[in-house]
């Protein structure tokens, strides 16, 4: 049903010497998926070296078993039983574990090769017996606050959700907690509950980035007033473009929201759609937030314009007041180092210290007269 280019890839046999120089950050190159005919399963990055892991989480009420499968195949038996079941794909390496998936729980073609392309745009795609949504999943790099992304790529049934991610590691482990626990609502409240517990973990960590980036934003502006230079502008072309780019999939986002919202599928209970407008009001919150940083870094931009011109007109002071205490000085050291025979000053036994005077009292006096003046 599904093609896959192996001509292209060989995702099971490529090794990581042989993938292609890293992309910079953000960036998306699409140009290997030119050419090829819709539907064909191929990564259009450098090629996946993270092995691919599959989770599941089976739960209702009263009970909830989870482990980890040796392929996505072992969960097939739980789909219409009395569970809701929560299938996490962690890795893209693995094409023939998407074309399984595809195949079982009837994806179309077009869709699974959104999953393996990453770098879509947050969308909702609304199919006769699922939804397929489409998230920006973002987190801080360590120490430096640097944001990271990757896609998410969720579906939802009447009974199960399978979750696709570009590598290990996310932000759902709050969820996997309260299912564990059996605190609050999620037992309870089926598939449509469960996503939207998943689409809500991703849009509150957007708050914790941006409280990081905040931090940022902070201490670079304090920078760039007292130490402006070269290293604080690469920083400030960083946040923008990082801004840049948390603008582009928070607007889509909020869109997706609102369509989940208002959609009438019945994969999500009127209970849940008030979770979801919910959702809906911190992603407005976090729209905001995004705007009101990226109009402190253009001021920031400003500011560092401000402070270099601040500071060039300091050092230009300073050589000015210089230059101007040294050319009366430089106008009695030339007059009188001009060889003329008679010349009285020149035969005077205390000439040369008595020139030396008159000029220490015109500069001491130039100085007094800046202090004044209040131009030093």
């Amino acid at each position: 049903m599904f093609r896959r280019a192996s001509d292209l890839i060989d995702s099971g046999r490529e090794s990581p010497e042989q993938g292609t120089e890293q992309m910079p950050k953000f960036t998306r190159n699409r140009a290997k998926k030119v050419g090829l005919s819709p539907g064909t399963l191929a990564h259009a990055e450098e090629v996946k070296t993270e092995p691919t892991r599959v989770s599941l989480m089976a739960y209702d009420e009263t009970t909830c078993q989870e482990r980890e499968l040796a392929g996505v195949q072992d969960a097939f038996p739980l789909k219409g039983g009395s569970t809701v079941t929560w299938i996490d794909i962690d890795g893209l390496r693995s094409i023939s574990t998407i074309e399984a998936l595809g195949e079982h729980f009837g994806f179309h073609p077009l869709v699974l090769e959104d999953v393996v392309t990453t770098g879509q745009r947050p969308k909702m795609e609304d199919h006769e017996n699922h939804l397929y949504v489409v998230l920006r999943m973002v987190r801080c790099k360590g120490s430096t606050g640097e944001i990271d992304d990757e896609q998410l790529s969720l579906f939802l049934g009447p009974d199960w959700v399978v979750s696709i991610q570009e590598r290990e590691g996310d932000v759902f482990d709050p969820v996997r907690e309260r299912i564990r626990s059996g605190k609050g609502r999620i037992r309870k409240m089926g598939a449509g509950y469960l996503a939207y517990a998943l689409i809500d973990a991703v849009v509150d960590h957007y708050f914790v980035v941006l409280e990081r980036l905040g931090d940022r934003v902070d201490a670079l502006a304090e920078r760039l007033v007292t130490e402006p230079g070269p290293e604080a502008l690469r920083e400030l072309q960083t946040l923008r473009h990082e801004l840049l780019f948390l603008r582009k999939w928070v607007w889509p986002l909020r869109d997706v929201i609102s369509r989940l919202e208002r959609s009438d599928s019945p994969l999500f209970s009127d209970p849940t759609r008030i979770y979801l407008r919910d959702v809906y009001d911190h992603a407005i919150q976090v729209m905001d937030t995004v705007e009101t940083y990226r109009d402190m870094v253009s001021g920031m931009f400003e500011i560092y314009l401000s402070s270099l011109s601040n500071r060039m007109n300091e050092i230009m002071k300073v050589l000015t007041i210089i230059t101007t205490v040294f050319i009366p000085l430089s106008f009695v050291a030339g007059l009188y180092g001009m060889n003329f025979q008679y010349m009285p000053e020149i035969a005077w036994r205390y000439g040369y210290f008595a020139i030396l005077g008159l000029m220490a009292v015109m500069a001491g006096g130039m100085v007094l007269y800046f202090k004044r003046k209040r131009w030093m």
